[in-house]
């Protein structure tokens, strides 16, 4: 702006602009933005490279016409009004707009347009430049976005835990419930029969005895279901085992996990964590929505990054829509992932089944394991870090 209010002054010293006409051209080139210079009539005196760029005009096209001769009607129109706004107010105005690019793609524009005075005070035409904030624009609206998709990732966290709190009131109310009350009630017969023969008796107490069976398998599997032990008694590969057995009994799919067990020694509790939860969702997803007749998971440390890879061979979906979609779960294994400093990718087409690809940095359990693992690895030909 400081260059362009030279170039100002040098206009208002009357024939000095046609003396250095090309000095002042020169200057105004060095100006990386869009700048123009025009008389209270909105005819261009002067004009910069960029300016003739953005409208695909030479020189001798634009110098003496008006915008409306210069740029499409629509356009032209809204800066004939914005030129004769800053002539009859004599303030400066600066605004943002979007325009189609030289090719034909919107960019967004931070306009700024004020009046040129003579040494009376005058006003004597107006002087613009305009910066293109596309970039700006777009980070703008990017953060906008991700806000809005952090705030519904909030929300459906929310239900998700309120679902998971009903789901847990009702297995401990009608399961643990019903068996300790059975278990009540043959307590209170065993009291009131204390004549009871011995053969009834033993019958009686066989049948607590499977009641009691009954209610530890109960509070295995609801424990299971909320955290399973095995990841953190025996890590995660054996989480794994588990996880894609049960799923592989569950659905009647066969689900293949293909995962060497050195790998286990290379993530800490955070780490196993997170990829134990988004193989959990991955193989939800492909039940609800891929019907697949078959699921693998594989898992292998690389270049200092464990990568995993759930693959199926189902029905698939475009992956542009569910990644801007309203999909929560993989907006939440992506958040995952990116939270551990890693990356989340889906490849899948409708009908050829769906590939999720997650990235975490490896990261070893403690410093006196640190040890064992290059062991492990190192016996395992694989680099933990």
């Amino acid at each position: 702006m400081t260059v362009l209010h030279r170039a100002i002054s040098s206009v208002r010293q009357g024939d000095a602009v046609e003396t250095h006409g090309e000095l002042h051209r020169a200057i105004l080139n060095n100006i990386p933005d869009q700048a123009w210079l025009k008389d209270a009539e909105s005819r261009y005196i002067l004009v910069n490279d960029a300016f003739m760029a953005a409208c695909g005009r030479t020189e001798a096209d634009i110098i003496g016409s008006t915008p409306d001769k210069v740029w499409s009607s629509e356009w032209g129109r809204v800066y004939l009004a914005t030129d004769r706004a800053v002539v009859a107010s004599g303030v400066r105005r600066r605004y943002e707009e979007s325009r189609p690019g030289a090719d034909g793609a919107p960019r967004w524009f931070d306009t700024v347009k004020m009046p040129v005075r003579d040494a009376h005070g005058r006003i004597v035409g107006t002087v613009g430049i305009s910066r293109d904030i596309t970039d700006r624009k777009r980070s703008e609206m990017a953060l906008l976005d991700s806000r809005a998709q952090l705030r519904q990732l909030s929300a459906y966290l929310q239900t998700v835990r309120e679902a998971e709190r009903t789901r847990l009131s009702r297995e401990l109310h009608d399961e643990l419930g019903q068996w300790l009350g059975g278990l009540r009630l043959g307590l209170n017969y065993l009291e009131t029969q204390p004549d009871l023969p011995a053969a009834d008796q033993s019958a009686q107490i066989q049948m607590l005895k499977g009641l009691v069976d009954e209610t530890i398998d109960a509070v295995h599997r609801i424990a299971a279901d909320l955290r399973p032990a095995v990841l953190d008694e025996l890590g995660l590969h054996a989480a794994l085992e588990w996880l894609t057995e049960s799923f592989a009994q569950r659905h009647g799919l066969p689900c293949e996990l293909a995962m060497p067990e050195a790998v286990t020694a290379c993530l800490d509790s955070e780490c196993s964590t997170a990829i134990f939860r988004i193989v959990q969702e991955s193989l939800t997803n492909a039940s609800r929505h891929g019907q697949p007749t078959q699921v693998r998971v594989t898992l292998e440390l690389r270049d200092g990054h464990c990568h995993v890879c759930i693959s199926d061979d189902g029905r698939g979906m475009n992956p542009l829509r569910a990644g801007h979609g309203q999909r929560l779960g993989l907006m939440g294994m992506r958040e995952r992932a990116l939270m551990l400093g890693g990356a989340f990718d889906i490849e899948s087409a409708p009908g050829q089944g769906t590939r999720v690809v997650v990235r975490i940095p490896a990261r070893p359990t403690t410093l006196a394991s640190h040890a064992s693992t290059i062991q492990a690895t190192h016996d395992a030909g694989w680099p933990c870090v």
